[in-house]
């Protein structure tokens, strides 16, 4: 059962973005639908639109597989409710699948279920977030970020994009792809925040690379040839590059192209740090090869997103 976390105040389309993925997706898997709202206190619940939503209380059940926990103008109260709090962090206890929308993350943060995991939310809410959270490895450009069971997303519609990647651990790429086209959405989004987001690209970001590809971000001034990458994964260099490909839908050299370009344009658009610096410490190198690259992603070198961010 899912299980969608609200409270007075909550933003709406945090609940009922992922209810309709849930509602959508199990139907085409041939399931009926198993979705609750829950609140800490029972009853119609008014989110911060005016419209209500009708809860039931917090009380635990061995039945929720996954909880969600809405965002919204709200959620400073929510995070200081004791029993929102106990709730969640006896769920997460439990093994179950625990997620935020948007500013929801508050509540996972003050249940202690962030410390020391990578996460995200919206990006309004970074520089907060950082200062009262510091032991969170805040991840500001996702659109959604899984740490173990613990799965958070960016602002509000990324609700949508967690759905639809819980869907594809749930039921398969298949069922997730036509929930995606029977609500007229991209199966997976190609930007991040400031919309480029390359490891969320990647066809199975949560599968068994998933960590490698995490690690791979954290090293990309080391050479990342397929031979690190295979000795990494504790694979031979030759299986590893077919198995990469059957599960990703890319090789492993695109990919570690993709998440370079992915930390360059960051620091590009958010820094003054010199072109060529940034092309050396993302592993570019050559600051042409960096442009060749930036140019088939964006169409534009990094000089152009760089006085467009700023225009901005």
């Amino acid at each position: 059962m899912i299980g969608v976390l609200i409270y007075p105040d909550f933003q709406l389309l945090d609940a009922s973005g992922p209810i309709s993925v849930f509602e959508i997706a199990a139907r085409f898997a041939g399931n009926d639908p198993a979705i609750k709202t829950l609140a800490a206190t029972p009853g119609p619940v008014r989110s911060s639109s005016g419209v209500e939503m009708l809860a039931r209380g917090l009380k635990p059940s061995s039945a929720i597989t996954t909880l969600i926990v809405a965002g919204g103008n709200g959620v400073r109260t929510a995070a200081t409710c004791p029993k929102t709090l106990a709730f969640v962090r006896a769920l997460a206890k439990r093994g179950v699948r625990v997620a935020s929308v948007c500013s929801g993350a508050y509540v996972l943060a003050e249940a202690g279920l962030l410390d020391g995991r990578r996460a995200t939310t919206h990006w309004q809410r970074t520089r907060h977030f950082v200062s009262a959270y510091p032991k969170v490895k805040l991840e500001a450009d996702r659109i959604y970020a899984r740490d173990g069971n613990i799965w958070t997303s960016a602002g509000i519609s990324a609700g949508i994009d967690l759905a639809l990647a819980m869907v594809v651990e749930d039921y398969g790429d298949e069922v997730a792809q036509r929930t995606a086209k029977q609500l007229v959405l991209y199966h997976r989004r190609s930007g991040g925040q400031s919309q480029f987001s390359s490891l969320l690209e990647l066809k199975a970001p949560t599968g068994r690379f998933g960590p490698l590809l995490a690690w791979a971000r954290e090293h990309l001034d080391a050479p990342l040839t397929v031979e690190d990458l295979a000795e990494h994964a504790g694979m031979s260099s030759r299986h590893f590059t077919r198995a990469f490909i059957a599960e990703t839908g890319t090789t492993p050299s695109k990919a570690v192209e993709r998440l370079r370009i992915e930390v360059a344009r960051q620091r590009v658009q958010s820094s003054s740090e010199a072109i060529e610096r940034v092309a050396e410490t993302t592993g570019f190198r050559d600051p042409e090869r960096m442009r060749r690259a930036f140019i088939r992603a964006f169409g534009q070198p990094p000089q152009s997103l760089r006085r467009a961010a700023r225009a901005g």
